[in-house]
């Protein structure tokens, strides 16, 4: 069927003012884009971990939907856990505006994971007196993994570091040396070996450098006369990276295991038991974030057992011996990192250790101490206590016991004035028998 001639104007016109309208909605869309001259500014001087991966992945977020002409991460960092920092180069890769990492202030290094994140940015930038590399993984106390059992680890490490310079056209030679040898470099050899793009005296010296540069996939940068935004942690951010120190973690585990320790052991003191409940969440919570040795915690575990077997049987201190000891060594298993700043210190561990050991001793020598005193109050604290006749018993009468005038009964009268010993208490009337 052909269309109405007479109708061909009109239909004209409406599409033509529908292709007006898409375009003036899409200027004005790119328009209120372009007019958002913000550079947003985040700031990471702390060891990488879940906390550190879920604020730079939020800001990146954030400064993508503001239309941000970019992102700046300040960073300074001693390295920290490989999953937290695979996320934060994966938000990197996905972020729909360009992000620069910057190694500040002078002083600042980018380490271990540190080099991955500085990788992979679409800018890497520098300042002076700052150093970037050392990302070989390390074995607990520092020293390096056995060779066997860290060929698989450092080989993985190597093609992830190689694959993200690759990706930004940096030297995949230097990346494997500084997985393989720990290589380490000034900010002046980072620039010439083409490890990074700028070296910056400072965040307004950066912006400068990195206005009118190309990034592939994401345009021109047009950073003249751009407006600065911070962004804060925010209070979820501060607390998961608060819980999830490892000294933290291990604070708030003994101390939920000794709030419930004591709860048990003293029923109805209630503020021990939800102390100890909040820390055991809250420790169980950053421990599913951190680099968990599950032997360590069964060690923990096994210490609480034997501490509370001491209050059960008679071991003159052997059990208490057993305790302390696993929970020493629990507490030096319980994180299997090879990143110091992922594990225990020992200034937190000693004290700590100390404290909570002290604590569960003291416990279970008020309940072996109640165990074996005699008893002082109840039928138990009287039977056999020696008492005087103050109103001859025939059969009853009234003795005078601990200051107290009791109700008493005899098989035999007993005149007033004798002494007698209590046999038993029933229904608050004492039976009793001559002394002599």
């Amino acid at each position: 069927m052909g269309i109405d001639m007479k109708k061909r104007p009109g239909l004209l016109m409406i599409a033509g003012a529908a292709a007006l309208c898409t375009i003036l909605i899409l200027t004005g869309y790119r328009m209120a884009v372009a007019a958002d001259r913000s550079v947003y500014l985040i700031t990471v001087s702390d060891a990488i971990s879940p906390g550190t991966a879920d604020f730079i992945k939020s800001g990146i977020k954030k400064a993508s939907d503001a239309g941000a002409a970019c992102i700046i991460i300040e960073l300074d960092t001693p390295g920290g856990l490989a999953e937290s920092m695979r996320h934060i180069v994966m938000a990197i890769y996905a972020s729909k505006i360009p992000v620069a990492v910057y190694v500040s202030p002078s002083g600042a290094r980018a380490a271990s994971a540190g080099v991955m994140i500085t990788l992979s940015a679409d800018i890497a930038a520098m300042a002076p007196a700052t150093n970037i590399g050392a990302a070989s993984p390390v074995g607990l106390g520092g020293k390096q993994i056995d060779k066997t059992m860290s060929k698989k680890i450092i080989n993985d490490m190597v093609a992830f570091t190689k694959g993200i310079a690759k990706k930004r056209g940096r030297n995949m030679v230097w990346a494997e040396k500084a997985v393989r040898e720990s290589v380490s470099v000034t900010e002046t050899e980072a620039l010439k070996l083409n490890i990074i793009d700028i070296i910056a005296t400072d965040i307004d010296d950066l912006i400068r450098q990195m206005n009118g540069r190309k990034i592939d996939e994401k345009g021109v940068l047009e950073l003249a006369q751009v407006k600065k935004i911070r962004l804060e942690e925010t209070l979820r951010t501060k607390v998961l990276k608060t819980i999830s120190n490892p000294n933290i973690a291990y604070i708030l585990l003994l101390i939920g295991l000794a709030g419930l320790y004591f709860e048990f052991s003293h029923p109805g003191a209630i503020f021990p038991g939800v102390l100890g409940g909040i820390s055991l969440v809250l420790a169980f919570f950053a421990l599913q974030t951190l680099p968990v040795n599950y032997a360590g915690i069964l060690l923990i575990i096994l210490a609480i057992i034997f501490f509370i077997m001491e209050m059960k049987i008679t071991s003159y201190g052997l059990l208490s011996v057993a305790g302390i000891v696993s929970l020493l060594l629990g507490s030096i298993m319980l994180f299997d990192s090879g990143d110091p700043g992922m594990r225990v210190s020992w200034h937190v561990l000693i004290p700590t250790l100390v404290l909570i050991s002290g604590f569960f001793v003291f416990v279970a020598g008020l309940v072996f101490k109640s165990q074996v005193t005699t008893p002082r109050t109840g039928a138990a604290g009287i039977v056999g206590e020696v008492g005087i006749v103050k109103k001859a018993i025939m059969p009853d009468g009234k003795i005078m016991i601990h200051g107290e005038l009791w109700n008493a009964i005899a098989k035999e009268p007993i005149p007033e004035g004798t002494r007698v010993r209590v046999l038993n208490l029933e229904n608050l009337v004492l039976e009793v028998e001559p002394l002599d």
